[in-house]
């Protein structure tokens, strides 16, 4: 038997288990590969459709989310590191990155509407500030296309900060969307007093919800207080018919997940090989 006595007797001096080892090691092999991609411009958007829940069911937006590209040029997904780097200097550039992006993405294609991430903590970055107002300069209708999505985590961290970053942004037609709503401590108090446009419901509420009781309990609980704040809501992380239909008879607006697209770095907006030839 594997007791505690022999785990503790089997850990190296400095109390870290060899898994402890091991894990410390991954992140910081992660953190080393974003931050050369990051010093190099080795990243890219991939763009999943965010769908109307009711007809015509048409694509009300498109979420622009970071990837990086590590040495041998394999695409890396945000989920993997972005939970290491979000307090760091690196989760800012990376916002920095996400945003430019994201505006030259409008600027070339005046039909589309994009929401991008960024945390709280970037609001007081001057480099951030300076990216959005030197393409608002170039066109202020971009704004009108552009939503951000802040995470009911990161708002909660600085809510009067996040609050007085809105409302200067309110006159620029720039929306906001509460991301990971319900997985946070969102105080009612400043849920009334932020200025989100739309909720996005934490994912862990939504797969499977079709057959989750539970589930089914809170996001009914989550839709009606957003209905309530005349916020639009979206649902993430749809995978099956069965929970699009349970959320849509319940008033989400929006859905979006690999039942309707996965993540592509070739929106629709992007001539594919085939296209061109043809023309």
């Amino acid at each position: 038997m594997l007791t505690r006595r022999k785990m503790q007797a089997d850990m190296p001096e400095g109390g870290q288990s060899p898994l402890d080892s091991a894990v410390a090691g991954r992140d910081d092999d992660t953190l080393d590969m974003v931050t050369q991609a990051v010093r190099h411009r080795q990243t890219m958007l991939a763009y999943q459709p965010v769908m109307q829940a009711q007809p015509p069911h048409r694509t009300a937006f498109h979420e622009g989310l970071i990837r990086v590209l590590d040495g041998t040029g394999r695409v890396i997904p945000a989920r993997n590191f972005m939970h290491l780097v979000e307090k760091t200097e690196l989760g800012r550039e990376i916002d920095c990155l996400t945003l430019e992006m994201a505006m030259k993405t409008l600027t070339a294609n005046p039909s589309v509407r994009l929401s991008v991430n960024m945390s709280a903590r970037s609001i007081g970055y001057q480099r951030w500030m300076r990216i959005l107002d030197r393409h608002l300069k170039k066109d202020e209708t971009l704004g009108e296309r552009l939503l951000l999505e802040i995470s009911e985590t990161s708002a909660m961290t600085v809510p009067e900060l996040t609050i007085d970053f809105m409302d200067r942004l309110q006159d620029r037609n720039i929306s906001f969307a509460l991301d990971d709503f319900g997985g946070g401590m969102t105080s009612f108090r400043y849920l009334k007093e932020f200025f989100f446009d739309a909720v996005k419901i934490d994912g862990q509420f939504i797969r499977g919800i079709h057959a989750n009781s539970d589930n089914q309990v809170v996001a009914r609980a989550l839709v009606s207080v957003a209905k309530q704040f005349d916020m639009l809501v979206v649902a993430p992380s749809v995978e099956s018919v069965k929970d699009a239909e349970f959320l849509v008879s319940i008033g989400v607006d929006c859905l979006q997940g690999y039942l309707f697209g996965a993540p592509t770095v070739r929106p629709p907006w992007i001539p594919q090989a085939d296209d061109r030839a043809a023309g």
